[in-house]
This record gives structure tokens, C-alpha cells and sequence, in this order.
């Protein structure tokens, strides 16, 4: 072969070829995020849209129900019964009850008073507000006013001070500059309010600030002693070293340990006002016909529509300099088309799931049944995917309960017997033991399983440790200390 030959059959090629490739538009990667939105984070987003796109208003009119419930309803073969009557009576209800509790409208009481019975409930009230309240009738400068707040400002949850005073000083940002006397004289006020222990920097001063709480003076001392040497061993309940290092009797030892059991260890927990986590249910279930039913949740639905006086004039008189405006009403039909076929999915998904485990309303937990998003997607002609996102952050309101959608699905279980039963199943069972359990003799996690396998629950031990850590229930030996200890200090000893 010649050298011209080599050259011209080594020589590149342009070849055209036909491959497919899928690809995610701006939009459709919007609509996958907005999907696993929550409804009120959904709600927010529509709302936010409407303010800034003039093609999009509230819908006002009086609806028949939410978008999509008969488009989901013939999928899923719901059965013959009105879509709006458990939705309708959550709105109204919601209705009737912004009504009563509006500042302007009339109030219904037995007497002529203005004073309903919603006006005598207390109000709940922060420790940090709970600890100011008592600042602010001391007799304090404005400085030392200030200093005192600053602490109390940087307390935690529990009532202890983490932050350091220098750095407190440090932004407190008065003149002249706060020196560290005048910090420890503010620490030691707010150590003094109510309740006792607050503002300690560690768990042995939070107990200390409590022991004037011990009547019996030589009980106090030895508590003291304890507190300040010997708190492991005091964690450890290790009486007798204890007498042998104070040198005192095992009793006053095991007496004074009981009174220091008895103490607070989260002071600031007494008066913390309990955070509340709200839920908004996106589907409500209720039995009709003696059929087990998804309806929406028509208070979470937004009322969204396309301005069709805006829409008309704008294709009437449309130009191409008004591109933005075109954008916008582009951007108003597909809002208004994405709610729909969100809470139609909702919907479906919701009416798939009540299809395969209306056992659970009956019988429990221990009636769910194996299920896989696949199985859901593939009967809805869906993606895995979307089934996944519809489940999460959406909520279920059920006669026993609210649930989240994703809390029905649960991986194949085997039994002993060869047959299948659901993870979900199993962490009721555990959950059942547990409760039922001799509190002087609790159930290890290896004793429960073999009580499972007894059952024919093929359950290995360190399952057992993760569904009951699952479950939010404490270890074999923290229940059997809570028990003892009472109060729990020694829990917290524990931990400290």
C-alpha cells in the first residue's frame, strides 16, 4: 500500500446519525418542583403568581367542587356518591369557624357580656417572655436592665447559657464599654428568677441553682458535695463508692441522691411554649356506601383563574413589542392548567392507595399491606417518580388519623410461613409489644425478636433496633432507668 493510500483511507469521515434524548424544559422542571411542593407552599407560590401576572385572578364564583375531582374520580372508580360532601363539610366548618372567632362578628353567649369563652383561655407564654416579665419589675438602671435581657436572649430551649459572657459583653454594644463584673452580677440575676436552674452553663450548676429546693440542711450539704465531685458516679448509681468517697452511710447517700433524682435538669422546659407543628390535610377519607373514599380538601384548593377579558383584549390587539405580555398569558394558562392536574393527581393517587389498604382503617397497623410506588404508578400510568413527589409533604385525614401518603407505603416483609406482610405492619407489632410491656421487666430489642419469630415475623435484632428507633422509642436500658430514676435527672446524667 502506498503512502497517498494509507493517508486517504485513515482520513475522517462525517457520518449523520439519529440518536434520542430526553429533554427537561425550564417549565417542566418548575412543575416537577412545584409537584412536591406542599399544598400551602403550592398555595403560596399560585398566590405570588397571581400578584405579578395581570392575566391571572381569584376565582370568586360559586364552585361545584375542586379541580380535577371528576377527571380523578373516573380513574380511580371511585363509586357513585357526591365528591363534595366531606370536602364541603371541612370548608364549611372552616367557614363557621373564621366566622366565629372573626373580631367583627357577633358572639353567641348565654349572657350580655362581650366576654366569650375563647377570651379565658391563657395564653401560652415563652420562657424567654416568662423570664423578661420578671425583669422588668426589679429595680434596675437601664444598663443593667439591658445586660440582664441580653442573657436571657441567649438562653437555649432547655434554659442554659451556651454563649460565652465576653461575647455577650461584646455586642451588647453600650458606653461605657460592659466589663466581666458587671456580666457575672447580670448572670447571677437571671440565675435567680424563676424557674429554678435557669441560665446555668452546665448541667452541675443548673443542679447546684436548684438545691435550696432540698429542705433538710445535711441532705442539701451532701448533694452539694455530690453534684460538685462525684457526678459520674451519681450517673452510674454507684451508692456504695459514693459512701466510701464522702464517707458518709449508704442511706443518707441513697436519700440524697433521690433528692437531687427529683431535680430539673431542662428548667427552661417548664415554661417553653410547646412548638406546635400545623397540618393542613390535602385529601379527606370518610366511608360512603360502605366503601372507603378520597375527596379533596377544597380549603387547600386555590381559587385561580385565567382574566378572560384581559386574554380577549391582548389577542385582539397583540403585537410583536408585547412580548412580555405574551409570556405572561403563556405563563397564566399553564398555572392555571398545573393546579388542575396537580390535585387530580392528588386525587388518584390518594383513591389507589385507600383501593389497597382500607385494611388499615379497620384493623390498624398491623393491616398494611406491602406496597411499592411502582405498583401505584403502573395502574395510574404514571412515572415512579411522580408518585413518589404526589406522596410526599401530602397529608391524608382519616377517622384515625392524619397521615402522610408516603406513610402507606412499605417494603415486602418475609414470614416464616412464606408469605409477605409489610414493614409498616412489623413497626405496629413492636410498637404493641412495647406498650404492653412489664415495666419493672422491659423488652430488649433481641427479646422482641424472638417474640416476632414466634409470631412468624422473620425479624433480625438489629431490624428490631431500627424500627423501634424508627418509633421514637428509647433502649431496653433507658426505660428501665426512666422507671427508676422518676424524673428522668438520671437520663440527663447520663448524657451529661
Amino acid at each position: 500500500m502506498t503512502l497517498a493510500n494509507a493517508s486517504s483511507s485513515s482520513s475522517l469521515r462525517l457520518q449523520p446519525a439519529q440518536r434520542q434524548h430526553h429533554s427537561v424544559t425550564p417549565r417542566l422542571q418548575h412543575a416537577v418542583r412545584l409537584l412536591q411542593l406542599s399544598s400551602l407552599d403550592f398555595a403560596q407560590e399560585v398566590h405570588d403568581a397571581m400578584g405579578r401576572n395581570p392575566f391571572l385572578e381569584l376565582d370568586d364564583s360559586p364552585s361545584e367542587g375542586p379541580p380535577g375531582v371528576d377527571a380523578a374520580s373516573d380513574k380511580t372508580e371511585a363509586p357513585a356518591v357526591s365528591n363534595d360532601s366531606i370536602a364541603d363539610e371541612a370548608y364549611d366548618a372552616h367557614e363557621r369557624d373564621s366566622w366565629q372567632l372573626s373580631p367583627t362578628s357577633p358572639r353567641t353567649s348565654s349572657s350580655d357580656s362581650d366576654i366569650s369563652a375563647l377570651d379565658l383561655i391563657a395564653e401560652s407564654v415563652g420562657m424567654r417572655q416568662h423570664l423578661r416579665s420578671q425583669i422588668n419589675v426589679l429595680p434596675l438602671s437601664r444598663r443593667d436592665h439591658a445586660l440582664a435581657c441580653a442573657i436571657v436572649e441567649s438562653l437555649d430551649d432547655d434554659g442554659y447559657l451556651r454563649t460565652e459572657l465576653e461575647e455577650i459583653a461584646a455586642i451588647s454594644d453600650l458606653e461605657p464599654a460592659v466589663d466581666m463584673a458587671e456580666m457575672q452580677i447580670a448572670l447571677k440575676r437571671v440565675q435567680a428568677l424563676d424557674p429554678s436552674g435557669v441560665g446555668a452553663r452546665n448541667l452541675a450548676e443548673c443542679l447546684t441553682l436548684q438545691l435550696h429546693l432540698i429542705d433538710d440542711e445535711g441532705e442539701r450539704a451532701l448533694a452539694e458535695r455530690i453534684i460538685r465531685d462525684h457526678l459520674p458516679r451519681l450517673a452510674q448509681r454507684d451508692v456504695n463508692g459514693l459512701a466510701k468517697a464522702l464517707g458518709a452511710s449508704p442511706a443518707a447517700v441513697e436519700a440524697a441522691c433521690e433528692r437531687i433524682r427529683h431535680l430539673d435538669p431542662r428548667p427552661g422546659t417548664k415554661v417553653e411554649a410547646p412548638s406546635v407543628q400545623y397540618i393542613t390535610p390535602d385529601v379527606i377519607v370518610k366511608k360512603q356506601r360502605g366503601k372507603w373514599v378520597a375527596t379533596l380538601n377544597r380549603a387547600i384548593v386555590p381559587r385561580v383563574k385565567l382574566n378572560q377579558a384581559y386574554a380577549s383584549m391582548f389577542q385582539e390587539h397583540r403585537e410583536s413589542r408585547h412580548s412580555e405580555l405574551a409570556a405572561h398569558l403563556q405563563e397564566a394558562r399553564w398555572t392555571v392548567r398545573n393546579v388542575e392536574q396537580r390535585f387530580s393527581t392528588i386525587l388518584m393517587v390518594a383513591n389507589a392507595i385507600l383501593k389497597r389498604q382500607h385494611h388499615f382503617l379497620e384493623f390498624g397497623p398491623m393491616a398494611m399491606k406491602p406496597l411499592g410506588l411502582r405498583e401505584i404508578a403502573n395502574e395510574l400510568g404514571l412515572h415512579e417518580s411522580t408518585v413518589s413527589r404526589v406522596t410526599n409533604n401530602k397529608y391524608m385525614a382519616t377517622p384515625v388519623g392524619v397521615f402522610e401518603l408516603k406513610y402507606f407505603f412499605s417494603r415486602e416483609m418475609a414470614t416464616v410461613n412464606g408469605g409477605a406482610c409489610s414493614a409498616t405492619a412489623i413497626r405496629g407489632v413492636i410498637k404493641g409489644m412495647i406498650d404492653g410491656e412489664n415495666p419493672s421487666s422491659p423488652l430488649s430489642d433481641a427479646q422482641i425478636a424472638r417474640l416476632l419469630v414466634r409470631q412468624g415475623l422473620k425479624v433480625a435484632r438489629r431490624t428490631v433496633t431500627k424500627y423501634r428507633q424508627l418509633l421514637k422509642l428509647a433502649p431496653v436500658e433507658r426505660r428501665r432507668r426512666r422507671l427508676a430514676d422518676g424524673s428522668g435527672v438520671g437520663v440527663a446524667l447520663q448524657g451529661a
